[in-house]
């Protein structure tokens, strides 16, 4: 079956709504990641409220395209990718039998699963557009980036505003980082990663060019006052992936002009931390995470090597005390992080995964191709040093997800007899051959 236009008919209204719906959605969803108030039960139920009401509003959409006239057809192309990502959450599911604390793991595995769901009803409604809205200019990137941009803004507002509560100091009061109590810095710098590489691609397309441009300083001003390294240099590579993308040679020339021009002083201030010998040497040890990880795969893989500790645990006790480093709840680094709770067994299913994962990107056409690649950097960068794609819960995990998910779906040519019915009905304007 292909589907193209039988006679015009005015559709713009209804993907504005679409539009906008999507957008919200994935505001509220990266939002609802939060730590939004000190209290720990109201924390708990913006994010119970927040994470569900927002799946809920994802499927709804869903249905909404279905009734105003699209059909799900659509059938797996890459199993590999989206099953050995399931079979992952089901050793997860699985170590609920020997993990060191059901209750974390549990709660863990269910918000890993809840996003997925959210994730498969919104890349569906992408889908379903592409296929019976020939044309519409709605775009996950356009998505992305507008959603995070209204987040950051909310924290440069909030800077000004409320620093106490925006503003994160570390080093005796001596360095000030966006992202407060609310947000650890480092994930706040990945998120804005994220909305430049969205943006990047408004750019290319020369949608609302120069206020895309705008939203892409903003972005990159908010990810300096987040102080971190990881996510500046993962600023750096979307930018020099991008370069690459774009024919325009003034441009290519003006971009490394400007990155030639600002790469110093950001790497004496951010990275190096003003020449600081103490910060230099925090440089060196990967700020304290290289000890940490020789000690964790020492001194604690051994105890528990094949399987490990149960779904995002890393010891029998809340926090790992190696003998040469600080203690620790979580590894800050995702794959360092399979190893310790699913063992090798979890890191032979996560890197087969990921593995299929990036033939199933290379295998899209050309734009969807470039898009999930440049929407990776930062992440896997921020996977390294951080939470990851296959840590704690945070939203770097829910923009995996969608790639996965994104990478999953092709139209199936077979629709019933039923479904042609409705769509007879429904969609008119529509030639189905």
């Amino acid at each position: 079956m292909t589907v193209s236009v039988l006679h015009k008919k005015d559709h713009t209204q209804f993907l504005k709504t679409i539009n906008w719906l999507l957008l919200a959605i994935m505001f509220m969803m990266i939002a609802a990641f939060f730590t939004w108030s000190e209290n720990i039960t109201i924390t708990r139920v913006i994010k119970v409220i927040g994470r569900m009401g927002m799946l809920g509003a994802s499927w709804l959409v869903y249905v909404k395209i279905l009734n105003y006239g699209a059909v799900d057809s659509l059938k797996i192309k890459n199993p590999l990718a989206i099953g050995l990502y399931l079979a992952y959450l089901g050793l997860g599911l699985a170590s609920f039998l020997w993990t060191s604390d059901l209750g974390v793991s549990a709660l863990q595995w269910f918000m890993t699963s809840q996003t997925l769901i959210f994730c498969f009803f919104f890349i569906k409604s992408l889908y379903l557009l592409d296929e019976y809205f020939p044309g519409h200019k709605i775009r996950l990137y356009n998505i992305l980036g507008n959603s995070i941009f209204a987040i950051i803004i909310i924290f440069l507002v909030g800077m000004w505003t409320n620093p106490d509560e925006f503003i994160r100091y570390t080093h005796g009061g001596t360095e000030a980082r966006l992202g407060g109590f609310i947000m650890n810095p480092n994930e706040l710098g990945m998120l804005a990663g994220v909305g430049v590489a969205g943006f990047l691609f408004d750019v290319k397309r020369n949608h609302q060019k120069w206020f895309t441009i705008f939203k892409i300083v903003v972005l990159l001003y908010a990810l300096f006052l987040t102080g971190s390294r990881s996510s500046l240099i993962g600023a750096v590579f979307i930018i020099l992936f991008y370069i690459m993308l774009t024919n325009n040679t003034r441009l290519k020339l003006a971009i490394i002009g400007l990155m030639l021009l600002a790469l110093p002083p950001l790497v004496h201030t951010v990275i190096l931390k003003d020449g600081d010998a103490d910060r230099v040497e925090e440089v060196l040890s990967m700020t304290g995470r290289l000890p940490f990880w020789q000690g964790l795969i020492n001194e604690g893989l051994p105890r528990e090597p094949w399987l490990g500790f149960g779904f995002m645990r890393i010891d029998y006790n809340d926090y790992f005390q190696s003998r040469n480093s600080y203690p620790g709840m979580m590894t800050h680094n995702t794959f360092i992080q399979v190893l310790m709770n699913l063992g090798f067994v979890g890191l032979v299913i996560v890197t087969f995964q990921m593995i299929f994962t990036f033939i199933g990107i290379s295998r899209e056409e050309p734009e969807k191709k470039l898009m999930l690649l440049s929407i990776m950097i930062p992440i896997m960068i921020n996977s390294f040093t951080e939470f990851g794609i296959f840590g704690e819960s945070n939203f770097g995990i829910l923009f995996y997800q969608l790639i996965i998910l994104y990478i999953a779906f092709k139209r199936n040519p077979i629709i019933t007899p039923a479904q042609k019915l409705h769509l007879k009905i429904t969609r008119p304007d529509l030639k189905l051959t």
